[in-house]
């Protein structure tokens, strides 16, 4: 069955419901970077200067040899050491003080343009009525001259003290970036100000920010840089080294019936059908790019949110956070699947280690949320953080309120058939993302180090 022309047309059909063509690979409203502007960004995504105590990079959290993320359920911003599910949770002084609240996603494809709106929650959105062409928490503050939400999101994890600021009693003295991302109001401005004041101070990067932006009379002493370009760089790297759509699927649509396994096959049909899977997971990247409540279990320090007489914050509401209504309340933004293979832990705090489970949490939500194990998480161990882990999923009323919002319906398959749509899954992986250490530079321009 799976092999007919006819599920083949159903399957494009679907595709093409969302104004996708599976055949449109490369779209006219694409950008184009210059090979500078990519190296200035690969220069700077590796690049611990943009981090308040000089000790954590972007590629800290979204790292090549981990799926373009870091492995773990929940990141260990500033402070920690090592990459991936070797990093720590750092010590002394230097001690990270919470998790990161949310799962690091993986960076797949999002230069498409079809992405407009980034993060868990969707808080950095395209929007072309705001002054700098995009919704954010930074409001009117976002600078113009951002080349597309992908940059945009850019400019916000160096304001965070527990992804890259840091807190002002840690590491380097005078730590000033620490100290405007710390005040009450955050004074975001200022971060990015002496940011661009860091890579100005940088010949090598002045002589780089020249040749990436020959139109913005760029001075030899740095006159010029903002961090708006820096973000635009940035976004320019990871849109041109992680585009990925070149998996099994991909070939077997255009043609090639001996792309996929016969295991695959069907389990794109019950993906498509049986498994109801399309529901969110559309289009030509599989989302719908919306936003479902679907029973995930809650682990870490949460978000600040607070319910049922509950003040201590531990809870997350997602996409409420963005639009404050409560019909949003834990509702999360349906994630590509691209590479899915790749990028465990899933879902917004990296509550599921496999696919396997993932697929099986989706089957029957409520169930899922009831009976979650776990020992699964993948979190780097410290007592002050241990304790604040599972605090929403010990408290069944808490977890009751997860599972009232679910918007899924159970959907029955049989082990054979999930074996089934994980097959498929993994027909998603384009095989040029499998080993991307070949994007990891030898060397930054700073003079820091690149693989501690």
């Amino acid at each position: 069955m799976t092999k007919d022309p006819r599920f083949c047309r159903l399957i494009m059909a679907q595709l093409m419901l969302t104004g996708n063509s599976i055949f449109a690979k490369d779209s006219a409203d694409e950008p184009t970077h210059s090979d500078a502007q990519v190296e200035l960004g690969r220069f700077l995504f590796f690049d611990k200067i943009l981090s308040g105590n000089q000790n954590i990079s972007c590629a800290s959290c979204h790292h090549p040899l981990v799926g373009t993320g870091d492995g773990l359920s929940l990141s260990i911003g500033e402070g920690g050491r090592g990459l991936g599910m070797t990093r720590d949770t750092g010590s002394g002084d230097d001690a990270v003080v919470e998790r990161v609240p949310r799962n690091s996603p993986a960076l797949f494809n999002l230069g498409k343009p079809e992405f407009e709106r980034l993060f868990h929650d969707g808080r950095v959105a395209v929007n072309p009525e705001h002054p700098s062409g995009f919704d954010s928490a930074a409001g009117m503050l976002l600078p113009n001259g951002l080349e597309n939400v992908l940059a945009a999101q850019a400019m916000f994890p160096v304001t965070s003290p527990g992804e890259m600021a840091g807190q002002i009693h840690e590491g380097v003295a005078e730590n000033d970036i620490a100290a405007a991302a710390n005040a009450v109001p955050a004074d975001i401005v200022s971060v990015w100000a002496l940011l661009a004041e860091r890579l100005k101070a940088i010949q090598e990067y002045i002589d780089l920010f020249q040749s990436a932006y020959p139109n913005n009379n760029i001075g030899n002493d740095g006159t010029g840089i903002t961090f708006v370009l820096a973000a635009n760089a940035i976004a320019a790297y990871e849109a041109h080294s992680w585009r990925a759509d070149n998996s099994p699927f991909d070939r077997y649509l255009h043609g090639d019936d001996d792309a996929m396994s016969d295991s695959a096959k069907k389990g794109m049909a019950l993906f498509f059908t049986t498994g109801a899977c399309v529901r969110c997971h559309s289009g030509l990247y599989q989302t719908d790019h919306d936003f479902h409540a679907i029973a995930m279990p809650q682990i870490g320090p949460g978000k600040g949110d607070n319910s049922l007489g509950y003040q201590d914050g531990r809870e997350d509401f997602g996409r409420e956070q963005v639009t404050q209504d409560p019909a949003d309340r834990f509702k999360f933004r349906t994630p590509s699947l691209r590479n899915v293979e790749l990028t465990a832990p899933y879902v917004h705090a990296g509550a599921y280690a496999t696919l396997d489970g993932i697929v099986r949490h989706y089957l029957d939500p409520v169930d899922a949320l009831n009976s979650y194990d776990a020992e699964q998480l993948m979190l780097p161990s410290h007592p002050d953080l241990d304790a604040l882990d599972l605090v929403v999923m010990s408290d069944p009323n808490r977890c009751a309120a997860i599972a009232d919002a679910t918007d899924v319906r159970r959907t029955l398959l049989l082990d054979r058939q999930i074996g089934d749509v994980v097959e498929f899954l993994r027909a998603l992986t384009d095989p040029n993302s499998v080993n991307l250490g070949v994007d990891i530079p030898s060397h930054v321009l700073s003079g820091l180090p690149v693989f501690e």
